[in-house]
């Protein structure tokens, strides 16, 4: 099999793609600034790169390394407030980078490319489940700025030939069921993770943002996949870039709705008791629901969840026990 770059791969869910791609046989080389990724959640038989991935001469070094067939680009920046109060950053981090990325893979006969995009594309959904033919109108630039870089793939393709695959992801859960990596951003925002943290002692509280939304319950409803299941996705797609040359957009979550305080009521059943939590104002850029239509995905390769809101929560809280006693030996 061919070698596989994956950029941004010590991050969260870049981490658990390489060890998908490693059972599934592949070579992998990563590449990350490890600005937010953690070198120790990788394997140490891969060959690991650091720095930024428009530098141009660290990449022709490390192709002179490697042969690689093709790129798993998840490299970025990710925080939908963040993007509200910084907005260069993330045009920056995930549209110009991006581009001179794919442009010097072309330059250099690699044409294979799957991208980790977001449903933030999609904004405020006129109806949910959201299919990938639902309008495209982000609300904040964290979705702008991934949405700008789809379509620079599209107009690559059309131009120079470029494969590639563009993946929607709905809101990424859970861990490693082995438990070889998992979440382990300082400062993260995703709600299992924050959930699990104040249900490992980790934090004190957490808020609650927004609680007057036009849902049942007055919390935002959001499709939650778990990890493995994105993971094992990116191979499944990757190997139909491989074999059809066929460009693909695909939604990627479980298409089931679950509240924030569903979920946290996941989190309360699995440690037997009451989290400790804090009404807050709504975020800037949250829409109320955002739920996949993935039937695209399911149809074209087969592919189906197999883990539920529980193993997110089981797994997640796993990890995180993991990681403090890591903390506390150390």
């Amino acid at each position: 099999m061919s070698t596989v770059l994956i950029t941004g791969g010590a991050g969260y869910i870049g981490s658990h793609a390489v060890y998908a791609f490693l059972d599934a046989g592949y070579e992998v080389v990563v590449l990350d600034d490890l600005s937010t990724g953690v070198r120790e959640n990788l394997p140490s038989r891969i060959s690991f790169y650091k720095g930024d991935v428009a530098d141009r001469d660290l990449l022709q070094a490390l192709l002179r390394d490697h042969q690689i067939g093709g790129v798993l680009h998840f490299a970025g920046s990710v925080v939908v407030s963040e993007s509200v109060a910084f907005p260069e950053k993330y045009y920056r981090n995930n549209t110009s980078r991006g581009l001179e990325l794919a442009d010097f893979l072309i330059s250099q006969g690699i044409r294979r490319f799957l991208f980790s995009s977001t449903a933030a594309v999609y904004g405020i959904p006129d109806r949910v489940p959201v299919t990938e033919k639902s309008p495209l109108k982000p609300i904040n630039p964290y979705g702008w700025s991934k949405l700008f870089f789809e379509q620079q793939l599209k107009d690559l393709s059309a131009a120079h030939g470029l494969n590639y695959g563009i993946l929607r992801y709905f809101n990424v859960a859970g861990s490693d069921p082995g438990a070889r990596t998992g979440q382990s951003t300082p400062l993260a925002t995703h709600l299992i993770k924050v959930a699990c943290e104040v249900a490992a002692g980790k934090r004190a509280s957490m808020q609650v943002f927004g609680t007057d939304y036009d849902t049942p319950d007055g919390t935002c409803i959001r499709d939650f996949i778990h990890v493995t299941d994105l993971a094992r996705a990116h191979v499944a797609v990757y190997e139909y870039l491989q074999s059809s040359s066929k460009n693909v957009i695909f939604n990627c979550g479980n298409g089931k709705g679950h509240s924030v305080l569903e979920v946290l009521r996941a989190v309360e059943k699995a440690i037997g008791r009451r989290l400790t939590t804090e009404p807050a104002q709504r975020r800037p850029g949250d829409p109320p629901a955002l739920v996949a239509d993935s039937s695209a995905l399911c149809k074209t390769l087969g592919w189906r969840a197999q883990f539920g809101l529980d193993d997110m929560v089981s797994t997640a809280l796993a990890w995180e026990r993991r990681i403090m006693g890591l903390a506390q030996d150390s």
